[in-house]
């Protein structure tokens, strides 16, 4: 039998109870992914507050903003320990979950996310699907093993005439650009 796309448990999450990904029901279009270990998303507004009263008790000096303040700034990445694979011409979308932003003020940093068929298996990091998570909450928001943290979908592609890509993929996330 052939494969056509699927879900695989990556090697570092192997024998750690990971569950592969489930439609939740017949007519759903995307597959409920989990969260493969806890997960702190911090609010943003704890560097915003502290940057806005820096800002104000300086008389609006320039500011350096600390590595320790960037962390808050940056998306964070929410493992699922699943790869997938698909056909040349599909890739995997990922959106958020609807009730994330309303219930628990989770965005996705990126919109939505696209795993190409070649990000499987890479070298970098074997393929390891992640969610990117920004928390516009008041506090922070803990996500537990397990959780729906959000859904692929898989979907076909079309090319332009006179496609000339050759480029092999030569590592894991956001390896093809700035």
């Amino acid at each position: 039998m052939t494969r056509k796309r699927g879900f695989e448990v990556i090697s570092k999450y192997q024998d750690q109870g990971i569950n592969l990904p489930t439609r939740a029901t017949k007519q759903a279009a995307g597959y409920d992914f989990e969260a493969s270990e806890d997960v702190v998303i911090p609010t943003f507004w704890k560097t915003l507050v502290k940057n806005v009263i820096w800002e104000v008790t300086n008389a609006f000096k320039d500011t350096e903003i600390t590595m320790e303040d960037q962390k808050f700034l940056k998306p964070v990445l929410v493992p699922t320990g699943i790869k997938a694979y698909m056909g040349a011409e599909e890739y995997l979308q990922l959106a958020n979950r609807s009730g994330n932003p309303l219930k628990n003020f989770l965005i996705l940093a990126n919109g939505v996310g696209v795993i190409d068929a070649d990000y499987y298996g890479n070298d970098a990091n074997e393929g390891h699907i992640m969610f990117q998570f920004i928390n516009f909450g008041l506090t922070d928001k803990v996500i537990k093993k397990g959780e729906r943290v959000g859904q692929g979908i898989f979907l076909p592609f079309l090319k332009v005439d006179n496609d000339t890509s050759e480029t092999e993929r030569t590592g894991g996330f956001g390896s093809s650009g700035n």
